[in-house]
């Protein structure tokens, strides 16, 4: 191994073993509403992230939903959602994960949400349940966990160092993409935005890693993307900023501004849509803190869909071995005619299709079972709000 890829995976898992990393998704699920198509008799996997996703899912009325991730932080923060579902009316729930902040938090959690969190949830929160009190530097929940840093450090750099704020609330504000266009022109943002500096540190792999970003996804993009890791998240955010309306984008209005507003955040902090979770879909959702082949390896039931967000591109590498023994786990528990959505940083991904696996007691390529729906995958990403993605996959599996 070069030391550089060992430093790298060093770096990675100190910033992934010891810190809440996403407190946030960032997978827009607008998109993934339309690729699973969920009913009532579905049974979802999907790695936990910050939790977002599972209750947006929860909001069409699947049978369960399985939120699975090996860090037990990310797990921490869908309890206490869960738990402030439960406990909590709308508008203390909003001030929490809407606004982000909320003085007497710790008073309130410890009345109403503590008793509602496994103890390793409790331990955590009692030491950072802060992190909601709108206190010190950073004022909002959203400028927390590793991700929230890197937010926090961009929103420093708008404020105090470009000086660009009245122009970035005047483009989350603005009526149309064309009024976009024209205030990011007559601005010059690019300018401001993308010198020399900063694209020395989005090219970092320390930086990277903050944002949840393994070596093996960057260099992926290394080799398909003229310009690397660096112009390619140039090239998406002025997307972003040009391409697509933003009145609706909480993705990024979260992070420039630390906080949702009540017309512009997910599903799940809608007023409408907590009640329908506070009375009963939001029991639905299953938090499991454990890797997904251990998750499925115990799971008794059988699966009809899967969202395996970006995560097989931090095992494409070194663990090539561990992701085919996860897809032999996944093909073991599908149900008949099961749907998978995966993502890859890279624009392409070349290492799922060759896994040999076992069906029906015969070896088989992955490539042979797995039937893509092209079509779909390549129309939805445009619309993508995040759109750091460098590609987005949909793929059936029959199992008979």
């Amino acid at each position: 191994m070069k030391f550089g890829d060992w430093f790298s995976g060093v770096c990675f898992n100190m910033v992934h073993r010891h810190n809440l990393v996403y407190n946030t998704c960032w997978e827009d699920p607008r998109l993934d509403r339309i690729a699973l198509n969920l009913g009532p008799d579905d049974s979802v996997l999907v790695i936990t992230s910050a939790g977002c996703n599972a209750l947006d899912y929860a909001l069409l009325g699947p049978r369960e939903i399985h939120a699975v991730d090996m860090n037990p932080r990310q797990n921490a923060l869908l309890e206490l959602k869960l738990a402030g579902i439960r406990q909590l009316d709308f508008d203390t729930f909003f001030a929490l994960f809407g606004e982000g902040r909320l003085r007497s938090v710790r008073t309130l959690y410890l009345d109403k949400l503590r008793p509602a969190l496994s103890p390793w949830a409790r331990g955590y929160w009692d030491r950072h349940v802060k992190f909601f009190a709108g206190t010190g530097k950073r004022k909002s929940f959203y400028y927390f966990g590793t991700a929230g840093i890197l937010a926090w450090m961009v929103k420093f750099y708008i404020d105090r160092v470009a000086k660009v704020r009245d122009v970035i609330d005047a483009l989350l504000d603005a009526p149309t993409v064309e009024a976009q266009c024209k205030i990011y022109a007559d601005n010059r943002l690019s300018e401001v935005f993308w010198t020399r500096f900063i694209r020395w540190t989005m090219d970092r792999d320390a930086t990277l890693s903050l944002l949840g970003v393994p070596r093996p996804q960057r260099l992926q993009l290394e080799r398909t993307y003229l310009g690397g890791i660096a112009k390619f998240i140039e090239d998406r955010v002025e997307s972003v900023f040009t391409k697509l309306p933003l009145a609706d984008n909480y993705f990024w209005r979260v992070y420039l501004n630390g906080s949702y507003t009540p017309t512009c955040c997910p599903e799940y902090l809608k007023p409408e849509n907590f009640r329908k979770l506070k009375d009963g879909l939001a029991d639905r959702v299953r938090p499991h803190t454990r890797s997904i082949l251990h998750f499925l390896e115990q799971h008794p039931g059988k699966l009809t869909r899967l969202v395996l967000l970006d995560h097989m591109d931090w095992l494409s590498v070194a663990h090539i071995e561990l992701l085919r023994k996860q897809w032999q786990a996944i093909l073991d528990k599908l149900a008949p005619q099961a749907r998978i959505l995966y993502r890859s940083g890279g624009l392409r991904v070349d290492y799922v299709d060759p896994l040999e696996v076992t069906v029906q007691g015969r070896p088989r390529k992955l490539g042979e079972i797995l039937t893509y729906n092209h079509a779909l995958a390549q129309e939805l990403p445009p619309r993508d709000r995040v759109h750091t993605y460098g590609s987005f996959y949909i793929a059936d599996v029959s199992v008979n």
